[in-house]
């Protein structure tokens, strides 16, 4: 029976609903249980623990009893039609306590959290909508009901502090659309209830500025000044200075709206960097010729690093970096085109490439540079010993030129069956080595592991990878490929089913992104978590999230990644008990499989009973690609052979499958699981004996 889901609230009176409306939840006891559980956010909650929240000065001698006795009157309002004796699926025991299931998106808090996040990565006009959003699900303060209890306090307070950054996020956003107008009553409001918050004033007078109210806009900043000198005993931080010197120098960059350099008003480094950055391109712009080469290198370090800033950032980054490479091939120097190419050194992690195309033309210029660069033993004199000395190389301009194009060469060729790969990434690495460079090496790296597919069964390699990585740029300020090496360790502790490891890279990996502003990682981890539900046995929480982490998708610019993989993690969970062809609802032919579709059509055909043409379907399947999902599409060709009994396809894959063993099919991406490869190894064993 699927479970009928249930909506609590907790941003105002702790409330519970499901599709036939307020569940009630009976006296306050119930209420204090039910919102310490969620306070918990789906972590157990020893009965010890709530019997010290519950009664926090002397609990009674039947507490225990009496926190079972609430537990199991919640249970009966939350799932009125679970049968008696039936295990509960919400509010569960585990352990020591109980938790809470709540789906990721079953608790307003959550959704507004959720909704937040999402806004603070968003273009001022896609944010503003998610913002109002998330502000109209606030009833009244958070927890209402439990206001004086310690338990909540600090739960309360983050809540409280997230609305108001969030208000004064929306009049951000407002102001950057040309909105000023509409912002100031709101702000108006805001700075009544919390007159302490510099940034409302400061968006308040830049507002009132904008709408030509210029005294107005002075009077509000001094009235700031007399409300923090008299309220807190501080004056005015420099950016409401600054405002303020600004407005009586009627500065024109306090008219800037969305889509100019910087942001008028800003407060603080925000405020200085974007105003050092328009100097700087002023006078770069000023000092550098038009057709210099250093524009060229200049450049393409631009777009190596607005790829890592979000889709938005990663997709034109990716339209603009064959024309720089065009255009250094057109000087005839190799060691230039060599350092363009190479210099667009952004971390990669997901095996399937977004344009195939641009990597093809990419992979073919980087050819073309090497061929063109002196071989690294054909200049200098012979000594006795016949060897060539290395003297027209002696600073190492061309083995660092000729590591980045190797390393190139690897990281492009992800997925692909041909021997150039591994060669490429093995040749980069020694020659990183080599050199002793930290930032080749991490380069290098990534071609290796880009590389590290070459059959079943390497995530331990994959791991030896990404402990480097994480030394390397911890180490050397490397910071994007200190995330990559979290996220690469994540995905090898996850196909070896160390969760424990994979959680410690995934919380580093967010830490890492939220310090240096690195959007696409939550992308990864955000999946990672869905995967964790699935690999955890739940299955109905996992689909949930799965379907939530999808919706990120459509802006991370990685078409690579985003076509068919929802479909593939939802399937992946009715494979969760072992091979077995799935309901055909399971396997829609309509859906977008993306590059999984030859790996689905024979179950799609054997869903709908057409055992012929499923037959047909397996014996064409092309060999996996090698990448993440390898091991994945070997147990989905599995299942469709072992349910028609094609030993030839069976025996193949058995073979192919045999060194991951010990591992979980697909886990190693850090998105889903087909679950333990033992476990269709030891089927289709079993088929293979019959």
């Amino acid at each position: 029976m699927e479970r009928e889901e249930v909506l609590f609230g907790v941003l105002g009176p702790v409330t519970a609903e499901n599709q036939g409306g307020p569940i009630a939840l009976k006296g306050p006891r119930h209420r204090a249980v039910l919102a310490r559980l969620i306070v918990a956010r789906r972590r157990v909650v020893p009965v010890a623990r709530l019997v010290a929240d519950l009664w926090a000065d002397s609990p009674p001698p039947g507490a225990v009893g009496a926190v079972q006795t609430f537990v199991a009157a919640l249970r009966r309002a939350l799932e009125p039609d679970r049968p008696p004796r039936a295990p509960a699926r919400l509010l569960v025991t585990e352990g020591p306590g109980y938790a809470l299931r709540a789906a990721p998106d079953g608790v307003d808090a959550w959704r507004f959290e959720t909704a937040v996040g999402e806004a603070a990565e968003l273009p001022p006009a896609r944010a503003l909508p998610r913002l109002d959003e998330a502000l109209e699900l606030w009833r009244g303060p958070a927890y209402a009901d439990f206001a004086h209890e310690e338990w909540v306090r600090g739960e309360r307070a983050r809540l409280a502090e997230l609305r108001l950054r969030s208000v004064e996020r929306r009049a951000d956003a407002q102001l950057a659309l040309g909105l000023a107008a509409e912002a100031v009553p709101d702000l108006d409001a805001h700075l009544a209830d919390h007159p302490w918050r510099e940034d409302a004033w400061r968006l308040l007078a830049l507002a009132l500025y904008r709408t030509d109210r210029q005294g107005d806009a002075l009077a509000v900043l001094r009235r700031a000044r007399s409300t923090l000198v008299e309220q807190l005993g501080v004056d005015p931080g420099p950016g409401l200075r600054r405002l303020e010197a600004d407005i009586l120098a009627q500065d024109p960059a306090l008219g800037a709206t969305a889509g100019q350099a910087g942001r008028a008003g800003q407060a603080g480094p925000t405020e200085t960097a974007a105003r050092l950055w328009t100097r700087a391109a002023e006078a770069y712009d000023r000092t550098v010729a038009a057709g210099a080469r250093a524009r060229l290198e200049t450049t393409v370090g631009l777009l190596r690093d607005l790829a890592v800033t979000g889709g938005g950032g990663l997709t034109a980054a990716r339209e603009h970096r064959m024309a720089a490479v065009a255009a250094a091939e057109e000087f005839g120097d190799p060691v230039l085109t060599g350092r363009v190419i190479g210099a667009f050194d952004v971390p990669a992690i997901w095996t399937r490439g977004d344009d195939p195309e641009l990597a093809r033309q990419i992979v073919a210029a980087a050819e073309r540079t090497l061929a063109a660069l002196p071989p690294p033993e054909v200049s200098g004199a012979s000594g006795a010993s016949g060897r060539v000395s290395r003297t027209y190389d002696a600073d190492g301009t061309y083995d660092a030129v000729r590591c980045r194009l190797l390393a190139t060469v690897a990281v492009e060729t992800r997925g692909s069956h041909s021997s150039r790969g591994p060669q490429a990434a093995s040749q980069a690495e020694a020659i990183a080595r080599r050199l002793d460079d930290p930032a080749l090496l991490a380069f290098a790296l990534n071609g290796a592991f880009m590389q590290s597919f070459t059959r079943a069964g390497l995530a331990p390699r994959r791991a030896e990878i990404g402990a480097e990585l994480v030394a390397l740029g911890a180490r050397h300020g490397l910071v994007t490929y200190e995330v990559l090496g979290r996220l690469i360790s994540l995905q090898a502790y996850g196909a070896l089913g160390d969760f424990r490891s994979a959680d410690a890279h995934a919380t580093a990996a967010d830490r890492l992104a939220a310090r240096h502003e690195l959007p696409l990682v939550g992308v990864f981890t955000r999946w990672y978590g869905a995967l964790r539900l699935a690999a955890s046995g739940d299955l109905a929480e996992a689909g949930a999230a799965y379907e939530s982490a999808a919706a990120d998708l459509p802006d991370a610019g990685m078409p690579g990644l985003t076509h068919g993989l929802l479909p593939l993690a939802l399937l992946s969970l009715h494979l969760a008990d072992g091979p077995r062809v799935p309901a055909q609802g399971a396997v829609d032919p309509a859906a977008d499989w993306g590059p999984y579709r030859p790996w689905i059509t024979p179950l799609a055909a054997l869903a709908a009973g057409d055992r012929p043409a499923a037959r047909t379907a397996l014996r064409t399947l092309p060999d996996p690609p090698r990448d993440l999902l390898y091991e994945a599409c070997c147990c989905l060709e599995a299942t469709a052979a072992l349910e028609l009994g094609d030993r030839a396809v069976l025996t193949r894959v058995h073979e192919r499958l045999l060194p991951a063993s010990a591992e979980l099919a697909g886990a190693g991406s850090g998105l889903l699981t087909f679950g333990p490869v033992g476990r269709y190894l030891t089927a289709i064993t079993a088929a293979l004996r019959e």
